[in-house]
Order: C-alpha cells, then structure tokens, then sequence
C-alpha cells in the first residue's frame, strides 16, 4: 500500500462528506452559514472524520451510516477552534494558513458561527436514524458524542485550560486537559465509528483506551511543533504557546522527553489495535503518521 496515495484518497472522499452536509448560505441567517462554511472548507487533515471511518471500516460496518458522524465530529472540531482563536482565548489571526474566522467575520460572528456549528454537528447526526433500521447504534453513538464533547469531555478540557492559562501546572494537570480538550474528541471518533459498526462493549472499550493514547500522543507532538516547526509548515504561527504563558510537555519535559512520551503512547495504542481480531491496515499506518507528523 502506498499510504500517501491512499490517505489523499481518503481525505478527498471526506471532503466530499463533509460538503454535502454544509448548510446553505441563503436567507436571512446567510452571513451565519458563510462563517460556518469558511471554518468548515479551510482544509486541514481531517484526522477525526479519517479516524471514525476507519474504525467503522475496521468492525465492516455500513459506511454510508459512519457518514453524517464524520461530517459532524469535524463540524464539532471546528467549532472548537473556532472558539480556540478568538481574542478571549488564543487570539490568534491564522489558522490552517488562513485569516481566522473571528479576523474575517467579525468577534460576534465567530461566536455565534461556532456554536452554531456544534448545533449543526448533533442536526446533523440525526439524519442517521434514516438511514438504518438499527436505530440503537445510532442513540449509543450520539450518547458518545454528547459525553465526549460536552462538560466532561472536551468543554470540560478546554475551560480547565482557560481557567489555568498561565498559572503553573503538574503533568497530572496537563494530562486532564490534554485527554479531555484533545483525546475525548479522538475517542468520540473511533468509540462512534465501532459502535456503529456493531462492535461489542469490550472492542469498544479496547478502541477508548487505544483513542485516548492517540489523542494523548497527538497534543504531545504538536506541543513539540510548536517549537521546532515554521509558520509555513503548520499553516498557523508558531511559538504561541510561549507567547501566551502556556505550560506544555515542552516546557515540563524538554522536546527529548516530550517525543519519547509521544512514541511509547503511539506504541500502545497500536498495540491495542494489532491485537484486535479485525485488522484496517490503514488505520494502524494513519496512526502512525499522527505522531511523527510535521505539521
């Protein structure tokens, strides 16, 4: 397999998921849809959406099932940095190497834009329960994505961040906001896409366990990007976490000891996946390059 090729693949038939799931930007709430699409339709890796089709594919499940969960973990994403680049927060002017919403649609529009969309995302998973007759998986798949982004998942991961920006932080710390702000959407995406596809509460489980080192592994490496990156790979400016105060596995650890912790979590994880009965090569090879990326 000739992973670059297929990712590319994957990654265009993603895009056109997520585009036909997109709210058109017409009536009075137009200026609202164009916010949304232009946060929606800025690129990036689609890393979430990949993940929940994979897992779906893992456990052979009905892949047109996983679609409105794909598009709808993105949109919950986007919503997320949306919120993350605003003045209150990052207040940062690019994203994905391009102006962000709030610098292009004004505070209140970035704003309302991204709630907006994590009320699309949970509209748009609804549209699932046309499509199968096992309504079930549908409701325990919605009851992950609620969990996982809600007060004790990733809201819950990112208010703890706000709430501590700055103030001197322990790794226990670090870890809560990194496995709810980061790993709770990356196990929302892979827990969904086994559920769907009629995995079992142990497979499942196993799957949670092998998303959480993922999405661990995952905030770690860009911790490191911030450092050792440019503004032209990652597409958004570096040095922003020492810009803001911000305390890292960087700046606990040193860059060494931060992509050590990287790989041993990576490890794990695949370890977990190539345990499994079922096998998606791709999946394991996708992992992989989450954690060695770039960019």
């Amino acid at each position: 397999m000739n992973f670059q090729t297929e990712l590319e693949k994957k990654v265009k038939e993603i895009e056109g998921i997520i585009q036909g799931f997109l709210p058109k930007e017409e009536g009075f709430q137009a200026a609202m849809a164009k916010a949304m699409n232009y946060s929606m339709c800025g690129g990036g890796k689609r890393i979430r959406p990949l993940l929940l089709m994979e897992t779906c594919r893992l456990f052979g499940g009905e892949e047109k099932l996983a679609e409105p969960f794909a598009a709808a973990i993105e949109m919950i994403h986007t919503h997320s940095l949306i919120h993350d680049d605003l003045p209150a927060i990052d207040n940062d002017d690019y994203r994905r190497g391009r102006l962000t919403t709030h610098r292009v649609f004004g505070e209140a529009m970035g704003v309302l834009g991204g709630v907006a969309l994590l009320n699309y995302a949970y509209e748009t998973m609804l549209q699932a329960f046309a499509l199968t007759q096992k309504k079930e998986r549908v409701i325990t798949a919605m009851k992950i994505m609620a969990a996982k982004t809600g007060l004790y998942g990733m809201l819950g991961g990112q208010s703890v961040d706000v709430e501590n920006d700055g103030k001197p932080l322990d790794r226990e710390m670090l870890d809560y906001i990194y496995r709810h702000k980061t790993s709770a959407l990356i196990e929302a995406s892979m827990m969904t896409g086994a559920v769907l596809a009629g995995a079992d509460e142990e497979k499942t489980a196993l799957i949670q366990r092998a998303a959480g080192n993922i999405g661990l592994a995952f905030q770690i490496r860009d911790d490191v990007l911030d450092v050792i990156s440019t503004k032209e790979e990652l597409g958004k400016p570096v040095g922003s976490d020492e810009k803001n105060h911000k305390i890292t596995y960087v700046t606990l650890y040193g860059i060494e000891e931060a992509s050590k912790r990287t790989e041993e979590l990576s490890k794990e994880a695949l370890d977990i996946l190539n345990g499994l009965e079922q096998k998606n090569e791709f999946l394991c090879l996708l992992v992989e390059s989450l954690v060695s990326r770039r960019k």
